[in-house]
């Protein structure tokens, strides 16, 4: 799925948690850590759609993650502009891993998908 995709599925884009990192993904579905409350995190039935910047390869890849339980889906996968790639990967020191959307792609992101 591409960008484009995801602006014209409104259920994508209302499913969007804007607040999930990747850490609290993993504790809500793989562990009994709490990050946001106790009861929020017992529910491993529930079902979270977030968005997070890979960068174990080069160039860093947004991916759209859908995760329920156990079982995790990357529905989407783009690269982001030239620009806040490059301010990126100067921010981000080219460390490499999975990290939560920082302010600014964010906010890029959320106006791109009219979110």
């Amino acid at each position: 799925m591409r960008l484009e995709d995801i602006k014209n599925n409104l259920d994508i884009v209302n499913s969007v948690d804007w607040e999930m990192t990747p850490e609290e993904a993993i504790a809500l579905h793989l562990e009994w850590g709490q990050l946001r409350g106790q009861a929020y995190y017992r529910d491993h039935n529930s079902e979270t759609v977030y968005f997070s910047i890979n960068t174990w390869k080069n160039p860093p890849i947004v991916s759209l993650v859908k995760r329920k339980g156990f079982d995790s889906e990357e529905l989407a996968n783009f690269r982001l502009p030239e620009k806040l790639e490059k301010r990126f990967i100067e921010s981000n020191g080219k460390h490499k891993g999975v990290f939560a959307l920082d302010g600014e792609i964010r906010n890029w992101l959320q106006k791109e998908l009219n979110a």
